[in-house]
């Protein structure tokens, strides 16, 4: 039985992610009356998507020198990509932060939050039941 499978540093990976994009929209909505402050933004969901596919098995193998690595360093690697957000809609003082919008990426951020945690709880029973069978 692998401890660390891909399913549990997936999920493990996701939940901390999501804990710093909640800290980082809670930071853009106390920024919403500062003059020119930018909403910021925070993705790793393509990222991560491209470490599940391309690691272990699904590795692509290369013949030469030249050829691109791909798949290399996994899910321990990855680094989310922190950007202001594009929003063209900005009010007089510089500032773009739409707090309506905000409320609901908090939502949103926060549901994807606990399920995964959810998830993560009943791989963790599921592990626990089978190492307490074989017994």
């Amino acid at each position: 039985m692998d401890v660390n499978d891909k399913t549990l540093q997936a999920l493990a990976t996701a939940i901390n992610f999501r804990q710093m994009r909640q800290k980082l929209i809670a930071s853009n909505i106390a920024n919403a009356e500062t003059p020119g402050y930018k909403a910021k933004r925070l993705d790793f969901e393509k990222a991560l998507q491209s470490a599940l596919d391309l690691e272990g098995d699904n590795r692509l193998n290369t013949s030469d020198d030249r050829h691109f690595k791909v798949g290399g360093g996994g899910i321990a690697s990855l680094e989310p990509s922190i950007y202001v957000d594009p929003n063209d809609v900005v009010s007089d003082d510089g500032n773009n932060v739409d707090m309506e919008d905000e409320m609901v990426k908090m939502d949103e951020n926060k549901m994807m939050f606990d399920a995964a945690v959810q998830l993560l709880n009943k791989k963790l029973a599921l592990r626990k039941y089978i190492l307490n069978s074989e017994k």
